[in-house]
């Protein structure tokens, strides 16, 4: 079993910026791949980012992500971090980390990210 505990969102003004964090325990050595989706209100959940134990990494190709979304990763710690940059009001959603390790597929609780125009 892996638990996720997301921390590192709150109310920020377009244009700025947040850091997401999401630290992991429980069955560590089983984690493949880890990342971040979300959900905003009324929508369905959405690829935001993965990166794998290896580092590789993978983003949403939705228009309106690109190039303001970091992944980042410490497989010392156990951790999976998101950058986010010149948030705008519909990058308003409950955040989730996500890992998946032995063909089981973790969540986290989520953060509420708000965005206010």
């Amino acid at each position: 079993q892996v638990h996720l505990v997301e921390s590192g969102g709150g109310l920020v003004q377009a244009g700025g910026s947040l850091r997401l964090s999401c630290g992991a325990s429980g069955t560590i050595r089983s984690i493949n791949t880890m990342g971040w989706y979300r959900q905003a209100p009324g929508k369905q959940r959405e690829l935001v980012a993965l990166i794998s134990s290896g580092g590789g990494t993978k983003y949403s190709e939705a228009e309106s992500m690109k190039d303001r979304f970091t992944i980042s990763r410490d497989n010392a710690k156990n951790t999976v971090d998101l950058q986010i940059n010149s948030l705008k009001p519909e990058d308003t959603a409950v955040y989730y980390c996500y890992a998946d390790g032995w063909g089981r597929d973790y969540w986290g609780k989520g953060t509420l990210v708000t965005v206010s125009s």
